[in-house]
């Protein structure tokens, strides 16, 4: 069902919006696959485009690539925990999901206190299957630390290989205007993305099947 479900599927982002904001709806018909990169309801005949309370927005067909909306879909923005996409997606890619994440005092010390997490402990032990469970449904800063420091070290590196991973796997999907600085969305100056990046980003994750069972639990 999933499969079948994400297969017809646009992403729906609204980059600005804390938390993730990807839905599924049934793609307009569109002559020749053409795509129309729209600001405003400027097409004779065209359906009236939604209200978005996001500064910017886009709505992009997962198979075709055609965008269907477009609301400042370039602008960089903060993309805060939808960050996350990407880096469930690279786990998912390095990884198996029955490997052990061990959690560093970085992991649980830098990214608890004031925000999302599940109280995780020094040296606590999880499968990564698990750890990507915590991403997607609770949105655990710590375990996204966790599993970047993970898949840092299993490439020979550290947290900061993760994070240069992320960089070069967006540009590999097209992204021009984005900039990962950490891999939970935490708040950094350095840390952008733009609305049509994070639908890239997004469709190329919603190919996988671990990422569609997980994020559709």
């Amino acid at each position: 069902m999933i499969r079948k479900i994400c297969k017809k599927a646009t992403i729906w982002l609204l980059a600005g919006v804390i938390g993730l904001s990807a839905v599924t709806v049934q793609a307009a018909e569109v002559d020749n696959g053409a795509s129309y990169p729209i600001t405003t309801n400027a097409i004779e005949g065209w359906p009236q485009g939604p209200d978005t309370y996001s500064e910017t927005a886009v709505l992009m067909d997962a198979d075709t690539g055609t965008i269907l909306y477009n609301k400042g879909m370039d602008e960089k923005r903060y993309p805060a925990s939808i960050t996350k996409i990407m880096t469930v997606l690279l786990a998912i890619e390095n990884c198996d999901m029955d490997e052990v994440v061990t959690f560093s005092a970085d992991a649980v010390f830098k990214n608890e206190g004031d925000t999302s997490h599940i109280a995780r402990n020094l040296g606590e032990k999880l499968t990564m299957e698990q750890c990507l469970y915590a991403v997607m449904l609770e949105s655990a800063n710590e375990c996204a630390y966790a599993v970047a420091e993970h898949v840092g070290q299993k490439l020979g590196g550290d947290y900061r290989t993760f994070i240069d991973l992320m960089n070069k796997r967006a540009k590999e999907l097209g992204c021009t205007d984005t900039h990962f600085n950490n891999c939970n969305g935490l708040p950094d100056e350095d840390h952008w993305v733009s609305a049509y990046d994070m639908a890239l980003i997004s469709a190329e994750a919603y190919k996988n099947e671990t990422f569609r069972m997980i994020a559709g639990s």
